[in-house]
């Protein structure tokens, strides 16, 4: 079944930067799919077109077949219950504990007073726990997020995009700060979530040898535009070179 299709996106900052140039492409439910290529292809921009935290200038962006693009604000928020978001700089709140970071993914089920006082359900605090010792870091679950290294706030963020029983999760550059024990911990877990619990990735990496490891499917953007689209395996250097414009080796080796 598919369910993200993305048909003619653009976007400009400015009048003469084009960051995206009519990008097409179709994700299925439960795929794993990378998307890759050089600092500036619009990796970051795409995403966030996705869920609205950037606003496109035209296209489509479906998502089980609704147009994210013609959302209203209430509607908005309740799609994106449905599309976790797990960031390079982990996007947490330093000073509040792991477990109430985690917690933080269920404010978009929340009222407004709810979401203030922060009143959250046993049944929440359950799964959260649940998430926390699947994701291996239960026993940092009331230590404050700032204490933990990068890889293991790294589980905090994708636990919190997790208890929002999502249909999809959108990964901006989840390894680029982490040393290479601490991708492929992340990549492993990553990969975990979509096989086993059947969530659908959608993950931007600057790593090649990562993308080939762990994807179904890769995606190739270069200056904004669409140069490759297929299963990884088909993904050779004759396309690497293309997507990145000169010979690329993976600076990190999963």
């Amino acid at each position: 079944m598919t369910l993200l299709q993305i048909k003619h996106l653009e976007k400009s900052y400015g009048s003469e930067t084009k960051v995206l140039k009519d990008v097409n492409f179709t994700v299925e439910a439960g795929e794993f799919v990378s998307v890759i290529g050089s600092s500036g292809a619009g990796k970051s921009t795409l995403l966030r077109c996705i869920n609205r935290i950037v606003e496109s200038d035209s296209g489509e962006i479906l998502f089980n077949d609704i147009d994210v693009r013609n959302l209203k604000k209430k509607e908005l928020r309740k799609l994106r219950t449905d599309i976790g978001m797990v960031f390079q700089h982990y996007n947490l709140v330093p000073r509040l504990t792991v477990i109430e970071n985690v917690l933080h993914g269920r404010f978009g089920y929340k009222g407004t007073v709810e979401g203030i006082i922060g009143r959250f359900s046993e049944q929440e605090k359950e799964q959260a726990f649940y998430l926390l010792t699947k994701l291996g870091i239960e026993e940092h679950a009331y230590k404050r997020c700032d204490q933990l290294s990068g890889g293991q706030q790294q589980r905090v963020g994708i636990c919190r995009a997790l208890i929002q029983d999502p249909k999809l999760i959108l990964c901006d550059e989840p390894i680029a700060s982490l040393d290479p024990n601490s991708s492929k911990v992340i990549m492993d877990h990553l990969k975990s979530i979509s096989k086993d619990l059947g969530i659908t990735c959608v993950v931007n990496l600057h790593q090649v040898e990562v993308a080939l490891d762990y994807s179904d499917r890769i995606i190739g953007l270069k200056q904004g535009e669409v140069v490759f689209d297929g299963k990884s395996v088909l993904l050779r250097d004759e396309e690497i070179n293309h997507i990145y414009g000169t010979e690329h080796r993976a600076l990190i080796t999963v």
